[in-house]
């Protein structure tokens, strides 16, 4: 699938908040500035943003956040209303239970993106067997496992 491959900060400035896309020892937080949007015309605050807007960059918020793209975005959505419960608890768990989410959680990369490549290059074992699908689906009790070639790797020492 693909995936974004442009400027980070600038996605972060447009959202407004520190959306986590660069590592802790490369932190956006300090240098960029989360006031002004990016490009020429950004300082300006402009009208009030309607109901419809707050949605939509909460929205694209969490899908830059989580790496994912408008279509398999709509399709957690649409997985998340189906199931039983709060639609949002729902499609929050979908996006937590992906591979690369969790691999990033476990530590092993200090960035999503990070992790999403650590697993796309085989180096994460689910259940003993090697998977290359970052969205994969994880579930409880699933044993996640970096392999023994790729612990030597200074990113993953490092993360």
């Amino acid at each position: 699938m693909a995936r974004y491959l442009g400027p980070k900060a600038k996605l972060s400035r447009r959202e407004g908040t520190d959306l986590f896309l660069k590592s802790a020892r490369r932190s956006i937080g300090d240098k960029a500035k989360f006031d002004s949007k990016p490009g020429q015309h950004g300082r300006t605050s402009g009208a009030r943003t309607s109901d419809y807007g707050l949605q939509l960059r909460e929205k694209q918020k969490v899908k830059r956040m989580y790496g994912v793209l408008e279509r398999q975005f709509r399709r957690y959505f649409e997985e998340a209303d189906r199931r039983r419960g709060n639609t949002g608890a729902n499609l929050l768990f979908l996006l937590e239970s992906r591979l690369d989410n969790v691999v990033y959680r476990m530590g092993f990369g200090s960035t999503r993106a990070e992790a999403r490549q650590l697993v796309s290059h085989k180096a994460i074992t689910v259940n003993g067997s090697s998977v290359n699908i970052p969205s994969y689906m994880v579930k409880a009790g699933d044993v996640i496992a970096l392999r023994e070639k790729s612990k030597k790797q200074n990113r993953v020492v490092e993360a």
